[in-house]
């Protein structure tokens, strides 16, 4: 087991030991925080109670008597004589064993005809002045609240006593007098100081000043003040911010502390002692577990030295068996490298070859397409001359039918005018027959003397008007003349034309039945153009295809090859490796044993 532990250098100890020792101190320091932070909050948690369990006892000895008090006070509103006041006083004294006695006093002092009452039936010499007793002028002052008194030291007993007291008041609500108790804090000191939190922790009673009211040295009572006494001090506080009547506990260095106002009164409960007095017995375990931990440590630096050491010896077989295995992979790397050269290689010429046809096949499509762009411009242009020439039939053929129309319009034109020749004649004979009774009406005027003088003269405007009538007539009938012979004319004319135009329409339709057969066959000289491109680009698309297609074969044959080449240096390099593992393996096994 030496041998094979020292066979370990220092860093590979350092990878074995570094990381368990880390995570030993880790572990120990966060265990030893987190024990410490319970141990302190129990302590906190614990002094809180203890200071709840003084405030009991300050209560259970103190607020009986105050309700013997109370009750005392409720007694004596009816009027009461000496002795039936005494007997009062010395039965309620009775039942309370801490308290030294009760008394009653009036409201004047004994040389002013007043008096004091004692349970424990004390005469007060004359010259005792209880009215000017601080208890007595408080117990008025607080007209009904009970008053407490600072602790003092009892003249009689010596004990520790504070007196509490009250003011009586008759039925009619006056002051009548005042009764009292005096409490000895005697069995409250036994009780606080049997109190305890640890070997060395303190529980004390202080007033609102400072002063021990219990202690375990009763010299200290009301004459040593608390913090000239404790370590409190160090932690900041001071007599006004650290009795300011809020409960307080914490933990300050290597010392706890607590405070707490307890009862009705103005005291205060407070506790202060040392850590170490719990953490003892875990400073222990804490030993025991860092003994445990490098114990732990150094069996698995031992445990891991075996192992790593038996994992040598089968790195060495494994070293061996990698170093053939790696020559296999050389040879074998260079051969297939020699193969894909040549794959390559060929690749490379249909590549090439592939590359010229797909070049040829690209010039054909664009012979072809210049061929259909040809075909296609001449079938637009033969279908827009077959358009033209359609429109012209039909215009002309509008032309012979308007012609049609304007000779059957000039026909009927002459037929009207034939008409209106009618009516010329008719007023010429009209003109004729008005003119020859024109005539006879001048002859008749004439053999009529002067009486026929007027009608003659409208006779004569009568006849020259039918002359005018004639004249008129013979014109118009010349211009009717004139109008027919332009009329016909004008339908020979028309006629000649409307011929012309019907040879016209019959070459145009002609021409259109042979632009429709050129038509024909521009179009199908541009469809078959337009399938022979067709057919030469998805001739051109394939051979692409096919030319990508080889140019990644030839791509992955190139990378194939250099992965080969690098899967050939690698294998070398592993071989190196291998080689040099196995013989740094060999060494590490031959060395001497110390």
């Amino acid at each position: 087991m030496n041998r094979k532990f020292l066979s370990l250098n220092s860093k590979q100890i350092m990878q074995i030991v570094l990381p368990l020792a880390i995570v030993a101190v880790y572990t120990c320091f966060t265990f030893t925080y987190l024990v410490n932070s319970i141990i302190k909050r129990n302590i906190v948690n614990v002094a809180e109670e203890l200071n709840d369990q003084a405030d009991y006892e300050v209560r259970l000895q103190l607020e009986p008597v105050v309700c013997a008090i109370n009750s005392l006070c409720d007694s004596l509103k009816k009027p009461h004589d000496k002795d039936s006041t005494f007997d009062l006083l010395k039965a309620t004294a009775g039942q309370y064993h801490n308290c030294e006695a009760f008394y009653y006093t009036t409201l004047n002092n004994i040389p002013s005809g007043g008096y004091i009452i004692m349970s424990d039936g004390w005469e007060a010499p004359s010259d005792f002045d209880f009215t000017k007793r601080p208890w007595h002028i408080e117990a008025i002052a607080k007209n009904g609240e009970v008053f407490y008194g600072e602790p003092y030291v009892s003249a009689s007993s010596g004990n520790l006593c504070v007196a509490f007291s009250r003011a009586v008041f008759d039925e009619s609500g006056k002051v009548k007098g005042v009764i009292g108790a005096d409490i000895t804090l005697g069995r409250l000191s036994e009780n606080i100081s049997a109190m305890k939190l640890s070997e060395n922790t303190q529980v004390n009673l202080i007033d609102s000043q400072g002063m021990y009211l219990t202690n375990r040295d009763s010299e200290k009572l009301l004459t040593v003040n608390y913090f000239e006494d404790s370590k409190v001090s160090s932690t900041g506080y001071n007599v006004k911010n650290y009795l300011d009547g809020s409960d307080k506990a914490f933990v300050h260095g290597k010392h706890f502390y607590a405070v707490k106002k307890v009862g009705l009164t103005h005291w205060f409960s407070v506790i202060e002692g040392p850590i170490s007095d719990f953490t003892g017995t875990s400073q222990f375990w804490f030993r025991i577990i860092e003994i445990s931990t490098c114990l732990l440590i150094l069996a698995n630096v031992i445990f891991n030295s075996i192992h790593m050491n038996r994992t040598k010896m089968k790195e060495v077989k494994l070293s061996e068996r990698l170093v053939v295995e790696m020559q296999n992979l050389v040879s074998s790397s260079k051969e297939n490298a020699a193969t894909a050269q040549d794959q390559s290689a060929a690749v490379k010429e249909i590549v090439a070859t592939m590359e010229d046809n797909t070049e040829l096949s690209e010039n054909i499509s664009k012979k072809i397409k210049d061929v259909s762009g040809v075909a296609s411009k001449t079938n637009s242009d033969v279908a827009e001359g077959v358009s033209y020439i359609e429109k012209n039939v039909l215009k002309l053929q509008e032309i012979a039918e308007t012609n049609k129309e304007t000779i059957s319009g000039i026909k009927v034109l002459g037929e009207k005018i034939e008409n209106i020749w009618d009516i010329v004649t008719l007023i010429n004979s009209v003109a004729d027959q008005a003119k020859i009774i024109a005539f006879n009406a001048e002859l008749e005027a004439s053999s009529a003397g002067e009486a026929g003088s007027n009608f003659h003269i409208v006779a004569t405007e009568i006849r020259r008007l039918a002359d005018g009538i004639i004249d008129g007539t013979k014109e118009i009938k010349e211009r009717i003349s004139e109008i027919q012979q332009s009329s016909d004319r004008l339908i020979l004319t028309s006629e000649s034309g409307t011929e012309k135009i019907q040879e016209g329409v019959e070459s145009a339709k002609g021409l259109e039945e042979r632009f429709c057969s050129i038509k024909n066959a521009s179009e199908i000289t541009a469809s078959s153009a337009g399938d022979i491109t067709t057919i030469i680009q998805q001739q051109a698309s394939a051979s692409e295809q096919i030319l990508i297609t080889l140019r990644q074969i030839a791509s992955g044959v190139e990378n194939f090859t250099k992965a080969t080449d690098y899967i050939s240096g690698a294998s070398q390099n592993l071989k190196a490796i291998a080689s040099e593992l196995s013989s740094g393996n060999t060494e590490s096994q031959e060395q001497p044993e110390d």
